[in-house]
């Protein structure tokens, strides 16, 4: 299977993830002017199920270190399938909690609260599970995430207060949201074994995790969106349906999300051989600057925002970046 074994390449991959996960959902931002985020979000998962397929029989079976992907999927223990099942569980309810508050908060507020939240406390988790990094800066980099999450949503605070409307439905489900996110990797990486060139015996490597996971989130899809449909966070119910009138190119527009958001995961799991799951999530989440980028530049959300909340935003990208910096001096 293919990996990296420099510290160098897996920041890059880390760069790489941030890209990705950072940029899925300007997909669901263009297939919601005349989509729900729960029809939407259905296209989302059998993407993201199909990609991890497809990486797992190509890259996860070429080369001749460690082990293919279809005999490291029968080998397995099922204590490290199950571990990678729950992380898709995990990860499948945060995710459309993600999705409900980019429908309503917009990309610039639901990433920066709910993924910068995710970041703080998953790399928290992720180092306390495997201590890799030096802690000093790992969680001065941790802190001034924190602050730079703290200042955007002030901004976006000042910015609702202007238009005399209560912004709590978007901050709250991206913070519900971040809760969760924060423990997904974990039970990814806790399935995996960090040495891809011998892996230990009954433990996945990250293209059979990562394929497990994603079945994680396409099984658990039918109870969570089920519900999402049901009982909307705004608008009237939606029906299956609905889902089948789509166009075909609503529906690749949710599964190019998908691909977008699986290269990134995949792209994340390899690098954490070399860089661990802290340094390797916790650069990842970076996406949260990307994705606030997208929102505040390319689909300005803070149009029309008074200025105090644009400098506020702009102090949140200084710092965001100053942390993100730190992260990757603590692996160094």
């Amino acid at each position: 299977m293919f990996f990296v074994e420099q510290y160098g390449w897996a920041v890059f991959f880390c760069v790489i993830t941030m890209l990705c996960w950072g940029s899925w959902g300007n997909t669901q931002k263009l297939a919601g002017k005349s989509w729900r985020y729960e029809l939407y979000y259905w296209d989302y998962v059998i993407g993201v199920l199909v990609f991890s397929l497809l990486v797992g029989l190509t890259f996860g079976s070429f080369g001749s270190q460690g082990r293919a992907f279809l005999p490291d999927l029968i080998q397995a223990d099922w204590s490290n399938l199950q571990s990678a099942l729950i992380g898709g569980v995990i990860f499948n309810a945060a995710n459309l909690l993600l999705a409900a508050s980019i429908s309503i908060a917009g990309m610039s507020v639901a990433f920066p609260v709910g993924i910068g939240l995710a970041l703080i406390l998953g790399v928290i988790v992720n180092y306390i599970g495997e201590p890799q990094g030096d802690p000093l800066l790992l969680f001065t980099g941790v802190v001034l995430i924190a602050v730079a999450i703290l200042l955007n949503a002030g901004a976006y605070r000042i910015k609702e207060q202007s238009r005399k409307r209560v912004p709590t439905k978007g901050i709250v489900l991206a913070v519900i949201c971040g809760i969760l996110m924060a423990f997904f990797y974990r039970f990814i990486a806790a399935s995996m074994s960090m040495d891809f060139t011998d892996p230990a015996a009954g433990k996945l490597t990250p293209y059979s995790a990562f394929f497990v996971f994603a079945l994680g989130m396409y099984f658990s899809n039918f109870i969570f969106n089920t519900i999402a449909m049901r009982f909307p966070v705004s608008g009237s119910p939606v029906q299956y349906k609905d889902y089948f009138a789509g166009t075909k190119k609503l529906h690749s527009v949710g599964i190019l999300g998908g691909v977008i958001w699986g290269t990134g995961n995949i792209l994340s799991l390899v690098a954490a051989g070399s860089a661990g799951p802290a340094i390797s999530y916790g650069l990842g989440q970076g996406a949260t600057l990307v994705a606030a980028l997208w929102g505040i530049i390319v689909w300005r959300e803070f149009r029309g925002a008074p200025k105090m909340a644009h400098l506020m935003n702009l102090a949140m990208f200084v710092i965001f970046i100053g942390g993100l910096i730190l992260l990757v001096r603590a692996g160094m």
